[in-house]
């Protein structure tokens, strides 16, 4: 009798196929996949390996996010925007960050400042379509620089170095949950549409408060990111000096580039950032849709008492009156009597919203206070959020000791 043989299921020949077979079998499904919108002009196998590796080979998942990306390009017009658009005047002068150099593999190189962005000042001033195509018009200015490097050194650039400085971050400016949102939406348009330009990421003057924003982005970060990530403790530059020659460093961070007249900034290249003069606020921006509202009654005051459970914690308040200014402070309860943790003082917050926050050096009961009793005759209506970022001891004190030597992939390991 002849013997029968059993053909290999499609999943059974994958399991014992090599990893570039693999490779190359999920390349051609893509490309079926997306053949309908895909322009082979544009995008060679090289670039098209991009969608799968930012979607871990996952073809289905590439092919979503190859068509998702297709219609924001549309949409937002990238494939012109170079030509046809300029960046609002607040956007310029106030978005911290430039390009300064390439790395050694000739790979453009940004300074991001993080810690002197004023995001509610931008987010008040700038519509959310300016932020998202002056995000898109950076990442084609980089295309376009790795077309012009790739004719220079004959051979293909790309790939983005970033030098992501955290100095000066703080929790009253940087704790601001809409605008940090805000951030991480404009990180997920490069993400989304612009799959492997992050090629290093090196963060460096890690804060106090590094944990707590590690937190909070942690969700929106993919896995692809986070191994590109490197977060560097206070000795820096050598690590820096293995990928960026001097002469693309600025004297700043410990390289040799300066201004033209020797500023060791480089402004003319890196925007410095800043507060954002109200001059420029959009009123129609300044929504309070998502805010308690309450009437404080001439001559009486509102308290919000917050129950703070981990010390360590940040309890942090956005707030408005409308027509006329309140007096605002942040006391500790201890038992019948009420410390002082940030001095009433009046402020003028129908003029311009009120943000802030303090860390909360024990667990117990915080009262944030809305006093009008100064005001003989006038009521006031206030919008308010007070919210409470938690601490993780635990996660504090193992990311302490991890941003001091490793990379992003250590905290990943370390602490998921």
């Amino acid at each position: 009798m002849r013997k029968s043989y059993k053909l290999p299921t499609l999943e059974e020949s994958m399991a014992n196929a090599s990893k570039s077979d693999k490779e190359a079998f999920a390349l051609k499904q893509f490309k079926d996949n997306v053949k309908d919108v895909l322009d082979r002009d544009k995008y060679d196998d090289y670039e098209l390996r991009k969608w799968l590796i930012a979607r871990s080979w996952d073809v289905k998942k590439a092919s979503e996010m190859f068509r998702d990306s297709l219609k924001f390009r549309k949409r937002i017009g990238a494939d012109t925007i170079l030509q046809d658009y300029t960046i609002p005047e607040v956007i310029k002068k106030y978005m911290p960050g430039g390009l300064v150099g390439h790395d050694k593999d000739g790979s453009p190189l940004k300074i991001e400042l993080y810690g002197t962005i004023d995001m509610k000042g931008i987010m008040y001033s700038a519509k959310t379509v300016d932020l998202e195509k002056s995000k898109v018009f950076m990442c084609e200015e980089i295309v376009a620089d790795w077309k012009r490097q790739s004719e220079k050194l004959g051979k293909r650039v790309d790939g983005l170095t970033v030098i992501f400085d955290m100095a000066d971050v703080g929790a009253t400016t940087h704790l601001w949950r809409p605008g940090i949102q805000m951030y991480l939406r404009l990180v997920k348009i490069l993400e989304d549409n612009y799959p492997e330009m992050m090629k290093n990421m090196f963060v460096i003057n890690t804060p106090r408060i590094f944990p707590i924003l590690y937190k909070l982005s942690r969700p929106l970060v993919t896995e692809e990111m986070r191994k590109k990530i490197h977060v560097l403790g206070a000795d820096y530059l050598p690590t820096l000096l293995n990928y960026i020659d001097p002469e693309n460093l600025p004297v700043a961070y410990g390289g040799t580039q300066t201004d033209p007249d020797g500023n060791p900034l480089c402004r003319m290249k890196i925007c410095q950032g800043g507060k954002v003069p109200d001059s420029y606020f959009l009123k129609d921006k300044i929504s309070t849709k998502d805010m308690t509202c309450v009437n404080v009654e001439a001559g009486s005051k509102h308290d919000v008492e917050t129950i703070i459970e981990n010390k360590d914690s940040i309890l942090r308040w956005d707030f408005k009156t409308e027509k006329n200014d309140i007096d605002f402070g942040v006391y500790y309860k201890n038992g019948d009597e009420l410390e002082e943790i940030l001095p009433m003082e009046r402020v003028n917050s129908h003029t311009v919203p009120e943000n802030g926050s303090v860390n909360c050096d024990k667990a117990g009961t915080y009262v944030v206070v809305f006093d009008n009793t100064f005001s003989w005759f006038h009521g006031k209506t206030v919008y308010y959020t007070v919210e409470v970022i938690a601490s993780d001891d635990s996660l504090n004190n193992e990311l302490d000791e991890i941003a001091m030597k490793g990379t992003w992939e250590d905290i990943k390991k370390d602490i998921e």
